[in-house]
């Protein structure tokens, strides 16, 4: 495709370019010099499991491996034991090297749902990070300030705040910054929220006379409650891993307006398409889609019709758990029953639950929290849209 197609599906969705007007300066020189431009990703695998937050950068990478340019999923296998600050009010444990691998290797599975293996190249940053010396590293650090450092909004608020910094949290930066340096990135991703580490890869590659990365940053992709960012201590998240059904489920209850901006940072629909649809419909191609990429072609309509069934046709579905609990004093409180069963994950949320009147039982609203369950069952019980549970009680 020509500059001009790249350009508009590679800054769909971007907050900042940097330098405005690098990006299409960077491509057409790899043009004229008949190369593919090297974009580069970096992630520290400080957890196993990756949920859709993180996989708008990887999507970004898969647009631009898409027009045939080489992709570098680079895995900080070395900088995951150092510990990110970024956006951190205080200083974080670091991983052991080991724990960082161990995650690494459940990242590449679930990335590669996402890019294609063959036209990745997969990189861990103890390749060149892991060989510096005392020395290496005190040249490096010599090309950064202390200043420089404390622009950053975290380090500033907590130095202001009267908060530690530790001196390693000044190298994090520096070390990614680096990574562009061995990589010879031209191109470097990320969230806004890594804005200050991206911009220090390009000034490191100037500092060793190499051409400046361009920097690309993408916007921090909110959860399901659509005001906070997707986090799984949260719970508004949708996991990379998680099941079919539950993707979809979850997927089905972000708003009309979130619903836009997972179409574009999350596929290469146009939105102008989206907009022309009825928005439960749209709704509902977009779920499918996801589903599709990170199970395989076809599931999303399974789980579509599975949805439909249960929800749009009031159906219960095949699949429902089962449990049994006893009974106390001759019969179990609805609140004890929900917490004690999991439904909920404790009497506060059950108690929230029967007031907002998200509990059924056989079919009837229950509205009453101090409903009582006498011996016998099973109970059908319905809690929000998506639990549901056989629960018998024992005398």
């Amino acid at each position: 495709m020509n500059i001009q197609e790249q350009m508009e599906l590679l800054s769909r969705g971007a907050v900042e370019i940097l330098p405005k007007g690098g990006l299409e300066v960077k491509l057409k020189q790899a043009q004229k010099e008949g190369r593919p431009l090297r974009v580069k990703v970096g992630f520290d695998p400080t957890a196993p499991d990756l949920h859709l937050g993180h996989t708008v950068v990887i999507e970004k990478l898969r647009q631009f491996q898409h027009f045939g340019h080489q992709v570098i999923f680079l895995i900080g296998d070395f900088t995951g034991t150092i510990g990110d600050p970024t956006g951190k009010n205080e200083t974080r444990p670091p991983l052991t090297h080991d724990e960082v691998l161990l995650n690494a290797e459940t990242y590449k599975e679930q990335v590669f749902k996402i890019l294609d293996p063959k036209q990745t190249e997969v990189c861990f940053n103890s390749e060149w990070l892991g060989k510096l010396t005392a020395a290496d590293m005190v040249r490096i650090a010599g090309k950064a300030t202390v200043a420089r450092m404390l622009e950053r909004d975290d380090f500033e608020k907590r130095y202001k705040g009267g908060q530690s910094i530790a001196i390693h949290e000044f190298l994090y930066p520096l070390m990614q910054g680096y990574d562009s340096v061995a990589l010879d990135a031209d191109v470097e991703l990320g969230g806004t929220d890594q804005k200050f580490n991206l911009l220090m890869g390009r000034q490191l590659q100037e500092a060793y006379g190499k051409p400046p990365q361009v920097v690309l940053t993408m916007p921090l992709l909110e959860g399901l409650d659509g005001i906070n960012k997707m986090s799984k201590s949260l719970d508004n998240y949708v996991g990379v891993a998680e099941p079919a059904k539950e993707q979809f489920g979850k997927l089905m209850s972000v708003s009309d307006e979130l619903m836009l901006k997972y179409y574009e940072l999350l596929t290469d629909v146009k939105l102008d398409e989206i907009k022309s649809m009825h928005p439960m419909e749209a709704k509902k191609q977009m779920a499918a889609m996801i589903v599709d990429r990170f199970h395989g072609e076809g599931a999303g309509l399974i789980a579509r019709e599975g949805f439909e069934s249960q929800f749009a046709r009031n159906e219960v579905p095949d699949d429902v758990p089962e449990a049994t609990l006893l009974a106390e004093n001759g019969s179990l409180w609805i609140v004890r029953a929900l917490a004690a069963s999991g439904l909920t994950i404790s009497n506060g949320e059950a108690i929230r639950m029967i007031k907002q009147n998200a509990l059924s039982i056989d079919g009837e609203k229950i509205s009453d929290k101090d409903h009582q369950l006498k011996p016998g069952g099973p109970y059908l019980i319905k809690l929000g849209k998506r639990k549901f549970l056989k629960l018998s009680i024992e005398g």
